[in-house]
């Protein structure tokens, strides 16, 4: 990132502009080449809350209260965190599954009868992006290993059971290099594959051309790319 920052600002070449033009277009072209297909894993479709969802039981006088949301990344998760536990309760343990794996917690029961129960029932939901807090209000009475594992395992299980969800599929960066003339037929491809965050620079481009870049989901790629040279007359480089 440092080197791409460096080159971002050498000094314009005032006799020669054309040459400027050209190797920003080459920097360009270098950066979506290197560009990894997603900043923080590899590309797919997965199934995640569409809410955050609550659930709450008593179990020997405790109370565990289960409360469980779509979690993005790890920033999500420590803002996640903290808003949901109760300063007031006597544990707030939680799991996540995700891109990045997070350290999960037990916050003071026995090692291994609180994050891994609640991990557990995360993976058996098959949902991913998510984070499942089980507050405990203790009630008096011991439960044993045992019984904290079944506790936690339970109750984030049951909040997970009946939630609303979603499927998401993941999306790719891809840059194309578009004359002119041919950037009617281009957008009319881009919209009919429903592609975000469409940019364009006529900084960038060779002479007579325009960079075009967006995000396509991860597997209608190379779709798209074939839909775009048999509308194209002209070969298109794409990057």
């Amino acid at each position: 990132m440092q080197v791409i920052t460096s080159l971002l600002h050498l000094q314009p070449n005032c006799c020669n502009p054309n040459k400027n033009k050209l190797l920003r277009h080459r920097l360009i072209c270098w950066c979506y080449k290197a560009m990894p297909s997603s900043s923080n894993s590899q590309p797919g479709a997965f199934t995640t809350l569409r809410e955050t969802v609550t659930f709450k039981q008593e179990i020997k006088k405790s109370k565990f209260i289960a409360i469980a949301g779509h979690i993005p990344d790890q920033q999500f998760a420590n803002s996640f965190l903290s808003q949901v536990k109760d300063p007031k309760a006597t544990h707030n343990c939680w799991a996540y599954k995700g891109r990045r794996p997070i350290p999960i917690s037990d916050d003071g029961e026995p090692s291994g009868t609180a994050g891994k129960p609640i991990q557990a029932a995360i993976e058996a939901s098959g949902l991913d992006r998510v984070m499942v807090v089980v507050i405990r209000l203790f009630g008096g009475i011991l439960l044993g290993s045992g019984g904290l594992v079944r506790a936690y395992g339970r109750t984030a299980a049951e909040c997970l059971k009946n939630a609303p969800t979603r499927f998401v599929k993941s999306k790719v960066p891809m840059g194309v290099e578009v004359p002119f003339e041919l950037l009617g037929l281009v957008y009319h491809q881009l919209q009919s594959f429903e592609v975000e965050d469409i940019n364009q620079d006529y900084e960038t481009g060779t002479d007579g051309t325009t960079m075009v870049t967006f995000k396509v989901d991860f597997d209608q790629a190379e779709s798209l790319k074939d839909a775009l040279k048999n509308h194209c007359s002209r070969e298109l480089e794409f990057y």
